[in-house]
């Protein structure tokens, strides 16, 4: 299951937004390393594809797709230094699959910390940046003296003197516009700043039609960061005693209370998905309706193989349909009376919101 830390300075919200994502009882406290060790969760992944086809089959099921979510003790300046939870903190990062950046932008006098998103975002990029270097530095040196005698290591020296070039500026990588195929010879580092992030910018109560002007003056800082950064505005607080509602009507009614829709935290958790290149296809039936994730680019049996080895082993073909075709037609058998099932082969690269069903023989 892919593992997203939350990662910020003490008090920007991660407990509370650790919390509203997971149902955890992580210890929300107004001081400092109130987490120690991190905290470790499932979030579901809300799909309203999903809630429709479970609707039409009348499943008596429903699974969404999940991810993982790590509430790591709170970031210091200094702590690439040993400062506050020093190395502690940054192993706990280099352990998730994307960092969720929680920025404070929110004034509470019994709360102390600085208000300001972009100070919490220079900290914390700054901290990074020279963990990375450090790291960047050993293997730079390493690799220089095997290069003399393995010019097969010529590509991935090139890739470390360009990241120790950024991150000598205090530049993170997902923001330094290396080359792609840079990025991948680094992956194996685990380098805190060559993965994807999302910043979530936690804004007060009372700032709610802030937040639209908050998102964009942090999106304008993260610069040519492109497609390796997401931003979203949100009230954390709001949103985590939302998501104490069980139910969804009630919940809703909240929400729409404070002009925030359905909440951030859904479009969070969306976005923070479809940035590890993640994507769903859908299967439903009377028994069950379930999001099964694959990654982007996957072919017909490893999306099979999502389900069970023995499919992706004995893979025939895949009878596939877009969801919202499905809707459309009401029903699987209506839908493969008149012709519009696709039928599949090896080959085929599967798509967001494909409903199937795989024919395989072991």
């Amino acid at each position: 299951m892919e593992r997203f830390g939350l990662v910020g300075l003490p008090n920007a919200g991660k407990s509370s937004l650790y919390n509203a994502l997971t149902g955890g009882g992580a210890l929300a406290a107004p001081y400092a390393f109130a987490t120690k060790d991190p905290n470790v969760g499932v979030a579901k992944v809300p799909d309203e594809r999903l809630d429709r086809l479970a609707e039409l089959s009348k499943s008596k099921n429903v699974v969404h797709a999940t991810v993982q979510v790590v509430d790591i003790g709170g970031l210091v300046e200094g702590a690439s230094k040993g400062e506050g939870l020093g190395n502690k903190f940054l192993a706990n990062i280099r352990e998730v699959d994307a960092i969720v950046f929680v920025l404070r932008a929110f004034r509470d006098d019994d709360v102390p910390g600085d208000e300001d998103p972009l100070e919490h975002l220079r900290v914390v990029e700054l901290e990074l940046a020279l963990a990375d270097l450090e790291t960047v530095e050993k293997r730079l040196n390493q690799a220089t003296r095997q290069a003399k005698m393995d010019k097969s290591l010529g590509p991935e020296l090139e890739a470390l003197n360009a990241a120790n070039d950024a991150l000598s500026a205090g530049t993170p990588l997902y923001r330094a516009g290396l080359k792609a195929e840079w990025r991948e010879l680094l992956a194996p580092h685990f380098l805190l700043t060559n993965r994807p992030v999302l910043a979530v910018v936690n804004v007060g109560e009372d700032d709610l039609d802030r937040i639209a002007e908050v998102e964009d003056r942090v999106r304008a800082e993260f610069g040519s960061a492109g497609d390796n950064v997401e931003v979203i505005g949100m009230c954390v607080q709001l949103e985590a005693e939302a998501a104490t509602i069980t139910d969804p009507a009630e919940r809703a009614e909240m929400l729409e209370g404070f002009g925030l829709g359905e909440g951030a935290l859904f479009r969070m958790v969306r976005s923070a998905y479809h940035l590890l290149g993640l994507r769903t296809f859908l299967t439903t039936g009377e028994k069950e309706s379930r999001a099964w994730t694959f990654r982007l680019g996957s072919k017909a049996p490893e999306c099979a193989g999502r389900i069970h080895t023995d499919i992706q082993r004995g893979f025939i073909r895949a009878e596939v349909i877009q969801w919202d075709e499905l809707l459309k037609l009401g029903s699987w058998q209506k839908a493969k009376e008149v012709g519009k099932l696709r039928i599949e082969g090896k080959d085929y690269v599967f798509q967001d919101g494909d409903v199937t069903e795989f024919r395989f023989n072991v």
